[in-house]
């Protein structure tokens, strides 16, 4: 019988509070960056593996040849990259005028020589524009010159 009575009777014990319940000092728990470090070298050593580092968009630059007499080859076509423009023939016109003529001129020779001269003055990334189209449309003999008022770095 007095087990039952254990049972009835009524609970007057009030509930717990978060203050008494986590009430006096608590120490606190350090948060190691051990894991997350480990995991960032994970992540830096997938990626340089997975990656490629071969650029295959890259135009190869032949050196001109020389002859006995300092001139360039002949039946090359120059091409001159300035400030105000590009010019062939001694007429400036459009990049795209431009890369139609070279491509016909290439049709007849696929062989032929097309020699490239910034100006005084221009930025790498105008004659890059230009290297890069003209290889676009497959040729295959590109040089670079040097400007004939430019000294070479030595």
């Amino acid at each position: 019988m007095q087990r039952n009575k254990m049972f009835t009777q009524p609970n007057n014990a009030e509930p717990p509070t978060f203050s008494s319940r986590y009430g006096g000092t608590r120490a606190r728990t350090l948060i190691s960056l051990t894991p997350l470090i480990d995991v960032v070298f994970i992540l830096l050593l997938f990626f340089m593996l997975a990656s490629s580092f071969l650029d295959l968009n890259t135009i190869t630059l032949d050196a001109p040849t020389v002859g006995a007499s300092g001139q360039t080859d002949t039946g090359a076509l120059l091409i001159e990259v300035r400030l105000d423009g590009v010019r062939f023939a001694g007429h400036y016109m459009p990049l795209d005028q431009l890369t139609a003529l070279v491509a016909q001129r290439l049709d007849k020779r696929p062989d032929l020589r097309v020699l490239i001269q910034p100006g005084a003055g221009v930025n790498l990334q105008r004659t890059v524009r230009v290297l890069d189209r003209l290889s676009s449309i497959g040729a295959t003999h590109l040089s670079l010159m040097q400007s004939p008022g430019s000294h070479a770095l030595e």
